[in-house]
């Protein structure tokens, strides 16, 4: 017990401590503090002096900090690799049983893995998508609908020095399901980690001194409140022994929100680029040093020697800091971008093109990838635990708890998994994506003007008149072989869908009718035989949130991408590409209160400009005989 301290030091009876501290309350409670925080081996016997030492803050703190832990666990995943083959960490972020991991703690397991709750039930996962390059991979548990999960925190308002949390399942410790917790606070934020070997990147990440270990990869970082930061990834090891030394890096929400909807596509998803090499200047800033003619970024008007000073709504004063916005950002996004050039600051959208090509990336990935799992009964390679080896720092793995195993399905997957996976060049399961572009196409037809089932040789009429001071009427009329558009007595024609591609390319007016005709094939076909069709992931339309999920569709030479609202799942926007180094036919469609109606407007655009707003007076489908 503590008896009363005054300027004096004060031993601890039997503890061999010193602690000198001054008179006064506010004194006694900063070496009560001290002993609480520092030495709870000392027990609270030991430090509770008296009532009168005790600050309710200081129990309020240690309550809410249970709390957080208490509301934070139920959502941590302990992942196993079947067969013992290692295993780490994982985040539930929806009760339909989607978690995110490393892309490095995955893919040991390729197709599936066993995952436990704190409640000690264990389930079969299945991969739904990756993200080689930053690290993260979207897994789903499997059984249930109603699932824990994490709420989200807005990581890019952490700060240094704010209380955080990681739980997980260090050295694969949680083999009776019950996640380890450290606590630390934020040493770092908007850190930059060059890519580890051949592939993976941490931009903008965040640092904290939390312990993380072998194991800790793919777990939450949670905050003080028990919201989800981040997703843990890497840590700064002594060469020898692997010992923590309380640097450790995680994957903030922000970043892996901007890629959800990509990995929800099951596909091997890549990261953006701008085109453009970037130096640091002093007095300038993020100075270009080199630029693609053929990037979207060039066409817009950035040129060398121009200062970047914004990206999707985030400043930027260095090269470092261009990049670490960049590399949070997937490919094929259309962002923002602000930059200053010899006579004005401008402001304008820029599509961000792909680190890697397709088959680059497959390549680079495979190089990555650890040996795969062992054979039952074969025993367990234990190799060096690294981003890119995979965390197995102990054998074995979970208890069979939660009910029967799974009976084993082809190739010896569970049949629960088996049910929700195929194999796809490309991809890291093709089933999502096939959910996904079904769901599209139901709410096409359901959202389509005036028609109740889609004739396969439907006419579209459609009159209107021009927006802006001097309005002229506008006709339209879609047939299978003929497009005609008429703006007042201007006569547009096209009697093939080569010359509809023409028009895109000489950037004319007949865009309009490209894109109404890719949307008027798409309703007759199907994406299943519309041609190749892939459900791309989640983009923002022109540079906007909330993101808008995206069909793309390939027909010969033609390709179109269908954006639609989240929660509507309305179509909002058409873009037919002619040459992938030309801006795309984009026809931006405004609809009213009463959708199903026919929308209310149409606007086609190239690049930035809008070369074409109609108001839409009727819109009319009929057979080819019975339309005029």
């Amino acid at each position: 017990m503590m008896r009363k301290l005054d300027s004096s030091s004060a031993r601890m009876g039997g503890s061999g401590l010193d602690c000198r501290v001054h008179g006064g309350r506010t004194s006694r409670m900063l070496a009560v503090t001290w002993l609480l925080w520092v030495c709870p081996a000392l027990g609270p016997s030991r430090v509770a002096a008296s009532d009168e030492l005790l600050d309710p803050r200081l129990e309020a703190s240690e309550n809410s900090r249970i709390a957080a832990v208490a509301k934070a666990m139920p959502s941590t995943v302990s992942v196993f690799v079947p067969g013992g083959g290692g295993g780490g960490s994982g985040v539930l972020i929806s009760p339909s049983g989607y978690a995110l991991t490393n892309f490095h703690v995955s893919s040991p397991a390729g197709t599936h893995m066993r995952c436990g709750l704190s409640d000690g039930r264990i389930y079969d996962a299945v991969i739904i998508g990756i993200d080689p390059v930053g690290d993260l991979a979207l897994i789903r548990l499997l059984g249930r609908d109603d699932f824990p999960h994490a709420e989200m925190a807005d990581s890019r308002l952490a700060r240094i020095g704010q209380w955080c949390m990681v739980i997980g399942n260090p050295f694969l410790l949680a083999t009776n399901l019950q996640p380890s917790v450290t606590w630390g606070i934020l040493s770092g934020v908007g850190r930059y980690q060059y890519p580890s070997g051949t592939l993976l990147e941490y931009a903008d990440c965040l640092q904290t001194d939390a312990s993380i270990n072998p194991g800790n990869s793919g777990g939450p970082l949670y905050d003080a409140a028990g919201r989800l930061l981040g997703i843990v990834g890497r840590a700064s090891f002594e060469k020898r022994g692997r010992v923590n030394v309380g640097v450790g890096y995680a994957i903030s929400i922000h970043q892996a929100q901007n890629f959800l909807g990509d990995l929800h596509s099951g596909r091997i998803v890549d990261h953006a680029t701008l085109g453009a090499t970037v130096v640091t200047e002093p007095r300038k800033g993020a100075v270009v040093s080199n630029i693609l003619s053929g990037s979207d970024a060039y066409r817009r008007g950035l040129r060398y020697g121009d200062t970047i000073l914004e990206i999707d709504g985030r400043p930027v004063h260095s090269a470092n800091q261009v990049q670490n916005v960049l590399a949070t950002l997937p490919a094929g996004w259309r962002v923002k971008l602000v930059y200053r050039d010899r006579e004005a600051t401008r402001s304008t959208l820029v599509r961000l093109a792909s680190v890697h090509r397709p088959d680059e990336l497959l390549a680079k990935m495979a190089a990555a990838l650890p040996p795969p799992p062992p054979v039952p009964g074969e025993g367990t390679p234990r190799g060096e635990d690294s981003p890119e080896k995979g965390d197995a720092p102990e054998k074995g793995g979970p208890p069979d708890k939660g009910g029967p195993p799974d009976k084993g399905g082809p190739n010896g997957i569970p049949e629960a998994v088996a049910a929700v996976f195929e194999p796809r060049q490309g991809f890291a399961n093709y089933f999502p994506n096939r959910i996904k572009q079904e769901a599209f196409f139901r709410a096409l037809q359901a959202q389509f003007p005036g028609q109740v089932s889609v004739d396969a040789h439907a006419v579209w009429q459609i009159e209107g008149k021009t927006t802006g001071e001097s309005p002229q009427s506008v006709k339209l009329r879609l047939t299978d072989d003929a497009f005609q558009l008429v703006i007042g007595s201007r006569v547009i024609e096209a009697t093939s869908r080569s010359e509809l591609y023409q028009g895109v390319s000489g950037r004319s007016l007949s865009g309009i009718l490209a894109c109404l005709n890719a949307w008027r094939m798409m309703l007759q076909k199907g994406p299943g035989q519309y041609g190749e069709c892939v459900y791309r992931g989640q983009v923002p339309l022109l540079g906007e949130r909330p993101l808008r999920d995206a069909i793309i569709g390939v027909d010969e030479e033609w390709e179109a991408t269908w954006l639609s609202h989240p929660d509507s799942q309305m179509v909002e926007s058409i873009e037919v590409v002619a040459d992938r180094d030309d801006d795309p036919a984009e026809l931006h469609i405004r609809w009213g209160e009463d959708p199903v109606a026919r929308p209310l407007g149409l606007e086609l655009r190239f690049g930035t400009e809008s070369v074409l707003d109609l108001q839409i007076d009727s819109w009319q489908v009929g057979d080819p005989q019975g339309a005029s």
